[in-house]
């Protein structure tokens, strides 16, 4: 049963708890939030100590698997929750994955089900709902359904997460619930199977494909859950800066080698990317979406913000190739020169 709403606050008197904070993403929420004059206390959950300073939000070490996380939300009356804590690294045993992004995902929203404080749920989703494959059409919204589902990995997780999310929106109609669908994330802060596989000394790539790729810069990314958080904007959104570019076109500007190879023999360059990326293979999400690439509209969430991402695809991209020296000048250039002879 839902529960009964809790006595009323304060409009300026609110308490947000933010997971996944120890990471990149969490922690640049956190900061944020805790800057807006509006929000009382910000919260910060992980697993693992913040490797950054996380100025006045508070950091709680809890696993969101366990019911530890329900006390936090219930004692400090959380009325906000901002789950960021998706697992995307496949350095992590699958199993492991599986069950911090779902069983944890589970964890959580029980508990904001039972809280009488909670009003409101921002969820870090991602476009890998929608899949990749050859027979998609050029531009997803949030209303297309996938032409063939994800079966694996961690785009599987983000499917099931969005329907407990759905599940839990339904015995809570009260709860202000924003999804938000993100393409992959680039910057000068950003860690990521793409980051990591635009670091391997020569870059494999399908033979015969050129996937049309999109991004959302880290600071777009930030300022969107951000505005998720501190205004009422329920609902499902895709997430991207504007345009694309061809995955060809991107390993030109960032000055990478790269080699076309058959799509079965791309999992031979593995334990390359282990030794000088710190990948651990590609993933069968990865390898679809280095063929066959995806699209998403975002018209939807420009119209719900009247706001636009400050970076499109392109310039998001370039910011990134700059942070990490690469390029035209930096030291893959100079290797592809030599490559070409």
């Amino acid at each position: 049963m839902p529960a009964e709403p809790g006595p009323a606050r304060p409009a300026a008197a609110r308490v947000v708890l933010v997971t996944g904070v120890s990471r990149f993403l969490g922690a640049r929420v956190a900061h944020a939030l805790q800057a807006d004059p509006g929000i009382e206390r910000v919260i910060g959950v992980d697993t693992v100590p913040p490797t950054m300073p996380l100025g006045r939000t508070e950091f709680v070490r809890v696993d969101i698997r366990t019911p530890g996380i329900a006390k936090i939300i219930s004692s400090a009356r959380v009325d906000t929750v901002v789950h960021l804590n998706l697992v995307t690294s496949a350095s992590v045993p699958r199993a492991k994955v599986k069950e911090l992004n779902v069983i944890g995902t589970m964890q959580l929203l029980g508990a904001c089900q039972r809280s009488p404080d909670a009003r409101k749920l921002v969820v870090r989703s991602s476009a890998a709902v929608y899949g990749s494959s050859a027979m998609d059409p050029a531009v997803f919204t949030e209303r297309d359904e996938p032409v063939e589902a994800p079966t694996s990995g961690y785009a599987k997780d983000a499917v099931e997460v969005e329907g407990y999310v759905r599940g839990l929106t339904r015995r809570r109609s009260d709860l202000t619930v924003s999804v938000l669908r993100f393409a992959n994330f680039v910057g000068p802060g950003v860690d990521s199977p793409l980051t990591r596989y635009l670091r391997m000394p020569v870059v494999p790539t399908v033979l015969g494909f050129d996937p049309r790729l999109q991004f959302v810069h880290e600071d777009d990314g930030i300022e969107v859950l951000r505005r998720m958080t501190v205004e009422d904007h329920p609902g499902c959104y895709n997430v991207a800066g504007d345009g694309v570019l061809l995955l060809s076109q991107a390993l030109r500007r960032a000055g990478r080698p790269y080699v076309p190879v058959p799509a079965p023999s791309i999992s031979l360059f593995g334990d390359m990317g282990r030794r000088f990326a710190g990948m651990s293979g590609f993933s069968p999400e990865l390898l679809r979406w280095l063929t066959y690439g995806r699209v998403i509209d975002t018209a939807a969430l420009e119209e719900e913000l009247a706001w636009r991402p400050k970076y499109g695809t392109e310039a998001a991209f370039a910011d990134f190739v700059a942070a990490q020296g690469l390029g035209h000048h930096g030291p893959a250039a100079r290797l592809a020169s030599l490559l070409r002879g």
